[in-house]
C-alpha cells in the first residue's frame, strides 16, 4: 500500500497549492488595491480571474486526460502553477496580473478536476476514500499555511503583494519535480489504451508485489461496462461436496474455481428458484427498496455493505484462497504480449515481438485469440463447466512460484464462465461470460453449514457460502468473432475496446446517464448549501465574539487580525478532515453525508434565529461562533470531500475523465453563481435569509443522498460501474413492464 499511498500525496500537492492560492489572494487584495488604486469591478476581477481560468480549462480538460493520460495534464498543471508564480511575481501592471491569474486558474482547474481522479484509479479499493480525503486536508492545509504567511508578511512595515502571490512558484516547482519523476501514469489509462506490459509495471510498482494478474484481469474487464448485465445467486463449497453426488458432471451451470493448496478447489453452484433481483430481495434491503422514489441502485449498493460476513467467517478462510479460475494455455507454451508497442498484427492473430521481457501473468486472464493454444476453455460434453488446470499461468507467474489469488478487493472475486447451448437449429451456440463474486452473510451462510438456502440442497456439516454475482459479457468478447465457430471464447485486444466508438457516445449509456445524474446533482446541491456565505461571513461574527478586540490589545491592527482569524478557522478544519479519512472507508461516503448534513442545516438554523431574535451583544457572538465552528468541522468531514470522491468512483474508465470534467464544470459555474449572487442577496433579503435559503438546500441534499446516493466504499471501481449499468437495465425493463 506505501507505493499508492506516497503517489497519491504527490498527486494532492496540486490541491495544497489551491488552497495556497486562495488565501494569498484573499490577502493580497487588500495591498493590490491600495497601490494600483483599482475600482471595486477590477479588483473583483483580479479575485475571480483564476475561477473563470478553472471553468475555462475544465470544459477540455476530461477529454484531453482521456486521449493522453492523466499524468501529461498533472505535469502541465504544475507548469501553469509555477508560470503564473513567475508572473505574479513581476506584474508591473493589473493587466499582466490579470494574465498571471487567468493561468493560476488553468493550473487549478486541472488539479481539482484530476487528483481524484487519479487517487481513484491508482489506490486500493480498500483505502480509495480516506486517500481521496487527501486533496481537502491539503487544500485546507495550504490556506492554513499561507494566511500564517500573510499574516506575518502584514506585520511588516511595507507588505509585498507580489512577494506574497511569487511565493506560489516555489511549492509549484517541487510539484513539478515529483510529478515528472516519480507519477506514474495510471493504469487503467494505460489498460485502456493496450499498453499491457507498462500498465502491470505501474501496478507492481504501487502494489509492492509481483503477481497483479488479477488486478491486470479487473482493468481489462472495466473497459466496457453493462453489457447484457444479470444479478445471480450461488453457494460456493468444496468441489468433493458436490462430486461426491456426481452433480459436478450433470450440472450445466456449475463454476469451478481452484486455489493454492495441492488438489484444493470449490464448486460455484447457482441457486434455482432465485430471480435476478435476489441480491436486493434479502432480509434488510427490502425496507429500502420500500420507500417511494428511492433509486433501486441504492439499494443493489446497500445489500452488499449490509450482509457483509462476520469476522471468523467463510470470507476469511475461503475467499482469499481462490486462485486461478480459468486457463487457457500451457504453462510451457510461449506468451503472447498484449501491449501495443510490441504488437505485430498478423490476420486475427497477435504474436509476441520475441522480446527478452516476459510478461507471463498477462498470458490469462488476457485469452488470446490464437484457437490452435486454447486447451481447457473447450466445453467438456456432459456440461458447460469451464474446466481448470492447476498449473496455468493465472495462478502462477512462473514454473514453481507461489499460486496468486484472483482476489480484486473489497471482498470481490473475478471469475469467467463458458456456457453452451443448442440452439433451434440443432447447432451448439456458445457464450462467455463475466462474474464479479461476492461472499454474503446471514441466517445460514456461516462456517460449517448452510441451511435451508432456497433451492440448494447442501449438508449441515458442510463448509459453504453464499455469493452474490454480478454476471455480464466479458470487455474482451467479441460476437462477431463468435459466430466464426472457434475453439472456445473469441477475445479481441484491449486497444480495439477502447477505440471501438467516440467517448461521446459511451456518455449516452444508460448506467452512465444516472451515474451522471448522481454526480452532477451532488456538485450543484453541495456549493448551494452555504460553505461560501459562511467563509465570507467568519470573519465578521468571529470578530463579534470578540476576538477582534483580544488582538488589537496586543497590537494587531485589523487587517492583520482579520488573517489570523481566517489562519485560525482553516486550523480548525484540519482535525475534522483527518476524521473524515478516518471513517470514509469505515462507515462509507453516504453514511457521512447523512449524519452530517442535519448538523449544518442545525447550525444555519441557528444563525438564522440568532440574526432575527434579540439575544443581546454576548449571546449573538457565543452562538454565531459555536455555529460556524460546527458548520466548517461538519462541512469537511462530509459534504467537502465526498462529492469529488464519488464523482472520481462512478464513470466508467473510458469515459471517466470527461464524466468527472462535467461535473467539475458543473461545480465551477455553480461557484460562480454562488460568489456572484451572494451580495446582492445580503442587499436585498439579509443575513438571516441567506442562511435560511441555505438550509432549504441542506434539507434537499439530505434527500437527494437518501434517495439516490448509493455507498461506495470498499468496492473495486469497475464493480461499482457494472452496478450502475444493472441497475439502469432493471429501471428500464421495471418502465416497460
Amino acid at each position: 500500500m506505501n507505493g499508492a499511498v506516497l503517489v497519491a500525496l504527490a498527486a494532492t500537492i496540486g490541491n495544497f497549492l489551491q488552497g495556497w492560492d486562495n488565501a494569498t489572494i484573499a490577502g493580497a487584495v487588500v495591498y493590490i488595491k491600495k497601490e494600483l488604486t483599482l475600482d471595486a469591478s477590477v479588483e473583483g476581477l483580479v479575485v475571480a480571474m483564476s475561477l473563470i481560468g478553472a471553468t475555462l480549462v475544465t470544459t477540455c480538460s476530461g477529454s484531453i486526460a482521456d486521449s493522453i493520460g492523466r499524468r501529461p495534464m498533472l505535469i502541465m498543471s504544475s507548469v501553469l502553477y509555477f508560470l503564473s508564480g513567475l508572473i505574479m511575481l513581476w506584474s508591473p501592471n493589473v493587466y499582466v496580473l490579470l494574465i498571471a491569474r487567468l493561468l493560476d486558474g488553468f493550473g487549478i482547474g486541472l488539479a481539482v478536476t484530476l487528483v481524484p481522479l487519479y487517487i481513484s484509479e491508482t489506490a486500493p479499493s480498500e483505502i480509495r476514500g480516506s486517500l481521496n480525503t487527501l486533496p481537502q486536508f491539503t487544500g485546507s492545509g495550504g490556506m492554513f499555511l499561507a494566511y500564517c504567511m500573510i499574516f506575518g508578511m502584514s506585520l511588516m512595515t511595507a507588505p509585498s503583494w507580489r512577494l506574497m502571490l511569487g511565493v506560489l512558484s516555489i511549492p509549484s516547482l517541487i510539484y513539478f519535480v515529483l510529478v515528472v519523476l516519480y507519477l506514474p501514469e495510471s493504469p487503467r489509462w494505460l489498460v485502456s489504451k493496450g499498453r499491457m506490459v507498462e500498465a502491470k509495471q505501474v501496478l507492481q510498482k504501487l502494489r509492492g508485489i509481483e503477481d497483479v494478474s488479477g488486478e491486470m484481469a479487473l482493468l481489462v474487464e472495466g473497459l466496457a461496462v453493462g453489457i447484457e448485465p444479470s444479478i445471480e445467486e450461488y453457494i460456493i463449497g468444496p468441489a468433493i461436496e458436490f462430486t461426491e453426488d456426481q452433480e459436478l458432471a450433470t450440472d450445466k451451470d456449475h463454476i469451478k474455481l481452484y486455489g493454492p493448496e495441492e488438489g484444493l478447489s470449490w464448486v460455484a453452484k447457482p441457486v434455482t428458484g432465485q430471480s435476478s433481483l435476489a441480491l436486493v430481495s434479502r432480509q434488510g434491503s427490502m425496507v429500502q427498496q420500500s420507500v417511494p422514489l428511492m433509486d433501486p441502485l441504492v439499494s443493489l449498493f446497500g445489500s452488499v455493505h449490509e450482509k457483509l460476513p462476520d469476522t471468523g467467517s467463510m470470507r476469511s478462510m475461503l475467499f482469499p484462497n481462490f486462485g486461478s479460475m480459468i486457463s487457457t494455455m500451457d504453462p510451457h507454451v510461449k506468451d503472447d504480449h498484449w501491449d501495443e508497442e510490441s504488437l505485430q498484427r498478423e490476420g486475427d492473430d497477435y504474436p509476441s515481438d520475441g522480446g527478452a521481457y516476459s510478461d507471463d501473468n498477462l498470458q490469462s486472464p488476457l485469452i488470446s485469440r490464437q484457437t490452435t493454444a486454447v486447451e481447457t476453455v473447450v466445453p467438456p460434453p456432459h456440461g458447460s463447466t469451464l474446466s481448470v488446470r492447476r498449473h496455468s499461468s493465472l495462478m502462477q507467474g512462473n514454473a514453481g512460484e507461489g499460486v496468486g489469488s484472483m482476489g480484486i478487493g473489497g471482498g470481490w472475486q473475478l471469475a469467467w464462465k463458458w456456457s453452451e447451448r443448442e440452439g433451434e437449429d440443432g447447432t451448439k451456440e456458445g457464450g462467455f461470460k463475466r462474474i464479479y463474486l461476492h461472499q454474503e452473510a446471514g441466517p445460514g451462510s456461516r462456517r460449517g453449514s448452510l441451511v435451508s438456502v432456497p433451492g440448494g440442497d447442501i449438508p449441515e456439516d458442510s463448509e459453504f457460502i453464499q455469493a452474490a454475482a454480478l454476471v455480464s459479457q466479458p470487455a474482451l468478447y467479441s460476437k462477431e468473432l463468435m459466430d466464426q465457430h472457434p475453439v472456445g471464447p473469441a477475445m479481441v485486444h484491449p486497444s480495439e475496446i477502447a477505440s471501438k466508438s467516440p467517448s461521446w457516445v459511451a456518455l449516452l449509456e444508460p448506467g452512465v446517464k444516472r451515474a451522471l445524474i448522481v454526480g452532477i446533482g451532488i456538485q450543484i446541491l453541495q456549493q448551494f448549501s452555504g460553505i461560501n456565505g459562511v467563509m465570507y461571513y467568519t470573519p465578521q461574527i468571529l470578530e463579534q465574539a470578540g476576538v477582534g478586540v483580544l488582538l488589537s490589545n496586543f497590537g494587531i491592527a485589523s487587517d492583520s487580525a482579520s488573517f489570523l482569524i481566517s489562519a485560525l478557522t482553516n486550523f480548525l478544519m484540519l482535525p475534522s478532515v483527518a476524521i473524515a479519512m478516518r471513517f470514509m472507508d469505515v462507515a462509507g461516503r453516504r453514511s457521512l453525508l447523512l449524519y452530517t448534513i442535519p448538523v449544518l442545516i442545525l447550525a444555519l438554523i441557528c444563525l438564522v434565529i440568532g440574526n432575527t431574535v434579540s439575544l443581546g451583544s454576548v449571546a449573538h457572538a457565543v452562538i454565531s461562533t459555536i455555529c460556524v465552528i460546527l458548520y466548517f468541522c461538519f462541512f469537511v468531514t462530509g459534504y467537502g470531500p465526498v462529492p469529488n470522491i464519488l464523482c472520481s468512483e462512478i464513470f466508467p474508465t473510458r469515459v471517466r475523465g470527461s464524466c468527472i470534467a462535467i461535473c467539475a464544470l458543473v461545480f465551477w459555474i455553480c461557484d460562480v453563481i454562488v460568489t456572484y449572487t451572494l451580495p446582492v442577496m445580503l442587499n436585498s433579503i439579509g443575513l438571516a435569509g441567506v442562511f435560511g435559503i441555505y438550509a432549504i438546500v441542506c434539507v434537499i441534499s439530505w434527500i437527494f443522498v437518501f434517495l439516490r446516493v448509493p455507498e461506495t466504499k470498499g468496492m473495486p471501481l469497475e464493480v461499482i460501474t457494472e452496478f450502475f449499468a444493472v441497475g439502469a437495465r432493471q429501471a428500464a425493463i421495471a418502465k416497460h413492464e
